[in-house]
């Protein structure tokens, strides 16, 4: 009897472990380890200890993909650092959704079908669960094979330029970067802090570059969808948006770029007119959480920060490297608008319609993103000697784990860098999290109901 009931209450607490909470402390973890490898001196270029804030701020940059840095990584870190630097930056972009069917395989006794769901949804795999483990590899396989065709072209091109071994280095690198949207380049030996500003025209880097990022913002199931149906009008809903979507924000941000910079003589205004469209597709990219800075954020008009942090928040797509709202998101939120607008309470796209509760999440992240971001910026700004443009701009770039900065990241106060250390890990894990606690159990508010009222509203 002892043993039936112990059985019992160990199972229920087995039961009652949040997969969502597992992966948020296996990130944790990560960083935590990352830190300290890059408080060695063997990490550091100056060869003493780096200390602890710029260690924990750039491997929780690095984990969560964001690209966010205190310094340029050439100049700071050894080929150690560098490596410590590429490893979290992989795991962040491709194990944020294995770590989902790890705690599966570990846990697989004791989590019902509802747990089941949430990690299926986490790595892409919707509500099917038949072949987790497929998808699981299917996924890894497609996801390096990319990497290495990457790899080889810019390490092709690099080689007109370096000595073979680095250009092998820096081709690795810099395909890695980009696919898992992380933004990190080691091309400060060049210029210290300069990113990608050297190649921003040319066509092999910047289009390679921009391949690799779109690829992993579209997310591996949409993948899969595009791989098994040649034929866009047999594809699902889902994919549908996404593809429609990230073409949409691509052209309008190469656009608004080239209209609100063309004769910028600090941005595009020097440059031929292929040249200009060119790095204008390049900053239209990289806004989609990549990070890499082709043009100096610094420089931009005013009116493209603003396009900028637009384009920032929205991000890439679910299930994919790449961080923010995501594509479909924005798409559920704008249909709501215009179905309230006209009257109607049922969001349709493609003749089906959008189940209430998918539109009620898609609020609630968009409000909790858009407030954290406003008072990040308010806090940066509150908290450090900048204009509260700037700040807004590295508030969302962090929370969005984009990485584009105007400059003040190395100028800010502690407090303001520790602000931007929690944006870049819930902008990674705490969305996730939200989005999978709607999944995991019923709200305590649907048990009961009280009357209703009347209230004026607008």
């Amino acid at each position: 009897m002892w043993k039936h009931r112990h059985h019992r209450r160990e199972s229920k607490h087995r039961k009652g472990i949040s997969i969502s909470r597992i992966m948020a402390v296996t990130f944790l973890c990560i960083i935590a380890a990352g830190t300290m490898l890059l408080c060695l001196p063997a990490a550091s270029r100056s060869g003493k200890p780096t200390g602890f804030l710029t260690s924990l701020f750039t491997a929780t940059s690095a984990t969560c993909v964001t690209g966010l840095v205190m310094g340029d990584t050439y100049s700071m870190w050894t080929d150690f650092g560098q490596l410590v630097i590429l490893l979290m930056i992989q795991i962040g972009g491709l194990g944020f959704m294995s770590a989902a069917s790890l705690a599966y395989f570990t846990l697989r006794r004791k989590i019902g079908m509802r747990s089941r769901l949430v990690i299926a949804e986490a790595i892409g795999a919707g509500s099917d669960m038949s072949d987790v483990t497929e998808h699981q590899k299917r996924l890894m396989i497609r996801a390096f094979a990319v990497e290495g065709i990457g790899a080889v072209i810019l390490t092709a091109r690099f080689a007109f330029d370096y000595p073979f071994l680095l250009a092998l280095k820096l081709g690795i690198f810099h395909s890695v970067s980009a696919f898992c949207n992380a933004g990190f380049d080691l091309l400060g030996f060049r210029a210290p802090g300069s990113s990608l500003a050297l190649y921003h025209t040319d066509p092999v880097i910047c289009l390679t570059l921009c391949a690799l990022v779109i690829l992993g913002g579209l997310g591996f199931l949409v993948w899969d969808e595009v791989l098994r149906e040649r034929k866009p009008s047999r594809w699902n809903v889902y994919t549908k948006l996404v593809m429609i979507t990230t073409g949409v924000l691509l052209l309008s941000g190469m656009i608004l770029t080239c209209v609100l910079e063309w004769n910028n003589p600090h941005t595009l205004g020097k440059l031929s007119f292929f040249e200009k469209l060119l790095a204008a597709l390049f900053q239209s990219v990289t806004l989609r959480t990549a990070g890499f800075a082709g043009l100096d954020q610094a420089m931009l008009t005013p009116a493209s920060k603003g396009v900028s942090i637009f384009m920032m928040l929205i991000g890439g797509s679910s299930g994919s490297t790449a961080g923010g709202l995501k594509t479909v998101t924005l798409v559920v939120l704008l249909m709501f608008l215009w179905n309230r607008l006209r009257g109607r309470y049922t969001v349709s796209v493609f003749h089906r319609t959008i189940e209430d509760s998918h539109v009620l999440n898609a609020i609630t992240i968009f409000i909790v993103m858009v407030g954290l971001s406003f008072f990040g910026g308010t806090f940066i700004c509150a908290t450090s000697p900048v204009a509260f443009a700037d700040g807004l701009y590295e508030a969302v770039s962090a929370i969005g784990t984009v990485g584009l900065s105007t400059g003040i990241t190395a100028r800010l106060r502690p407090l303001a860098k520790m602000m931007l250390i929690l944006f870049m890990y819930f902008g990674r894990v705490g969305v996730l999290t939200i989005s999978m606690g709607f999944l995991k159990k019923k709200p305590a508010g649907e048990k009961y109901r009280y009357a209703n009222t009347d209230l004026l509203i607008g």
